[in-house]
């Protein structure tokens, strides 16, 4: 059992273009069955006046934020190709009214044919600011969208840090909250009837979060963010987006927020598949969509035409690669293995962080490894205690299988204690640093979990090594450590993939018996009697671990959506045959 000394601390509540092609095919169950597969450059234009926030002498006394020091890296994705001045950003003058953000913003007129083509991307723009009376409230939305006073609310806490961050400066995370807006449908258009059904569920928020001096406030400063508004897993793409919006928006105001806008309602269409280049404030992207949410985005088969360079391409589905993941998880790289076999067999995980930035991004890093799974649980990049699903996700009974949740307030760590898995984010700590941070020490800490598979022992010594090594070779060496996790998560498919192809009807049965159009029965006694005939190409430690890893798989959630995906992949691909 992997287990490493844990600190507890305890706090008070902190407040109240152009599409291209692509090509390549997705893996199915069978070879017998058809098969088809689909997997971001920025020309960056200097701007002037747009610089980092830099420290002040003396400390600033937050009420909502403590002290602790910046995390964000600000590692930017820029390619080395320059352009003449697009017309995607206006020439726009710094203005003293822009620079000292009110609580009321001008808004500006955008036609509803336009917002619909936007909201094919980007349902909107919110503008949160921090009152003295209720914490983080939302006063503006570009253009206007309708949301309801639940999702108002959530997304203005969640934009927000709830544990300290810097003195003066900004960070960017993400968020998801529950889609609240479907009975309000038939909203006037005053309201901004623009907003597209939901795909699963939920709206995904990047939000950009900035506190500055401001001698004219009470408190001494401004705390504001900017949160981009989305129905789409996009979090490479967005949190790209939403990292060169934030500064301008503090320099320029709404004005190019009505830039931004138009900006993306003149982005084609967003076609599973494609690869694209979206034009965005003077930068061009090179972006590759997926072909579903649950299709895997690999470099390997990225269609750019070219090798895919993290500096110059964006496959949107996976997580940011600023800062390098395997940074974030630097302190548990040895127990990645057993945290990939946690999120194989549904166990629910608690990722803490010291920000939201690193939380969001570790938990998206996490998601992404159970494609090509369909998504079985719920996940969180970043959770407060303000969520209007804090009281059905955290309680005292177990916690729901799967479930992923992002926090950084220590207050989850009493409220949590029963979770059997913390995976705590961050650097290792340094021998003989005596830095108290609020929560877990960043480790991976299991109750109840053994391993049943073998580490790559080799990847792991290059990927400790790379740790020390430049930005670049972070960033490579996180992309290899994702493929090989990833490239495990098909490997645990083959035995039941192999087993399915067993369970296909043959032509002679198609033809002679009624109906007999969709996958047989799956059979556990047969599929067991299949693995051990057959085996598998994962490294497990024993057969006996063998097959017991795959008798817990099968129970879980997970097993059940993907057995009715390839049953319905099955029933449609005969069904077209029958037809033709």
């Amino acid at each position: 059992m992997e287990e490493t000394t844990e600190m507890e601390q305890d706090i008070g509540l902190l407040y109240p273009s152009r599409s291209g092609s692509c090509t390549g095919s997705t893996e199915t169950i069978a070879s017998r069955l058809p098969s088809e597969q689909p997997s971001p450059t920025e020309s960056q234009i200097p701007i002037h006046g747009i610089g980092s926030f830099q420290n002040p002498p003396s400390p600033l006394k937050s009420p909502s934020l403590s002290n602790v020091q910046d995390t964000h890296f600000g590692l930017c994705l820029v390619g080395q190709k320059t352009m003449t001045r697009s017309r995607t950003i206006p020439h726009l003058a710094k203005s003293d009214t822009a620079l000292h953000l009110s609580s009321e913003f001008a808004s500006f007129e955008f036609e509803r044919d336009r917002a619909l083509r936007m909201a094919q991307w980007v349902l909107a723009f919110a503008i949160v600011n921090f009152d003295l009376d209720v914490g983080p409230v939302i006063c503006g939305v570009h253009p206007p969208l309708y949301l309801a006073p639940a999702e108002k609310e959530n997304i203005a806490f969640s934009s927000f840090p709830d544990s300290l961050q810097f003195e003066q400066g900004s960070e960017v995370h993400s968020f998801r909250i529950q889609a609240l807006g479907a009975p309000y449908k038939h909203v006037s258009l005053d309201h901004g009837n623009n907003r597209p059904d939901s795909i699963d569920g939920y709206i995904y928020g990047y939000s950009h979060f900035s506190q500055r001096r401001d001698n004219t406030s009470k408190r001494g400063y401004q705390q504001t963010s900017l949160v981009l508004l989305s129905h789409l897993q996009y979090p490479a793409l967005f949190t790209i987006l939403i990292k060169k919006l934030g500064p301008l928006f503090l320099i320029h105001g709404v004005p190019i927020l009505e830039t931004a806008c138009h900006n993306i309602a003149n982005w084609c269409s967003p076609s599973p598949g494609v690869t694209t280049e979206l034009g965005f404030l003077g930068s061009v992207l090179h972006v590759e969509l997926p072909m579903n949410a649950n299709i895997q985005q690999l470099t390997e088969t990225a269609s750019f035409h070219e090798k895919f360079d993290p500096n110059l391409h964006l496959l949107s589905s996976i997580a940011p690669l600023d800062p390098p993941p395997i940074s974030i998880f630097e302190a548990s790289l040895s127990h990645l293995w057993s945290i990939w076999e946690c999120l194989m067999l549904c166990e629910p995980i608690l990722v803490f962080g010291s920000s939201p930035a690193t939380t969001s991004q570790a938990v998206w890093w996490l998601r992404d490894l159970l494609r090509p799974i369909p998504l079985a649980n719920d996940f969180r990049p970043y959770f407060t205690i303000h969520d209007k699903d804090h009281a059905l996700l955290v309680n005292k009974l177990p916690p729901k299988a799967g479930l992923i949740l992002g926090v950084t307030n220590p207050f989850f760590q009493k409220s949590c204690a029963h979770w059997p898995h913390v995976l705590s984010v961050g650097l290792r700590a340094s021998q003989g640093d005596t830095t108290v941070m609020a929560g877990p020490s960043p480790g991976w800490r299991t109750r109840t979990h053994r391993r049943y598979i073998s580490k790559d022992r080799q990847l792991l010594t290059a990927v400790e090594k790379a740790c020390h090594a430049s930005a670049q070779h972070r960033i490579q060496a996180s992309l290899d450590l994702r493929r090989h996790l990833s490239s495990r998560t098909n490997t645990m498919l083959v035995p039941l993939n192999r087993y399915l192809n067993t369970l296909i009807p043959s032509p002679t049965e198609r033809t002679t018996v009624s109906g007999c159009r969709r996958l047989k029965p799956f059979s556990t006694v047969d599929f067991f009697s299949s693995l051990k005939a057959n085996g598998s190409p994962l490294p497990f430690k024993s057969a006996t671990k063998r097959r017991e890893f795959y008798e817990r798989w099968l129970k879980t959630p997970a097993f059940g959506l993907w057995l009715a995906e390839q049953e319905e992949v099955v029933h449609r691909t005969l069904q077209d045959k029958w037809a033709g």
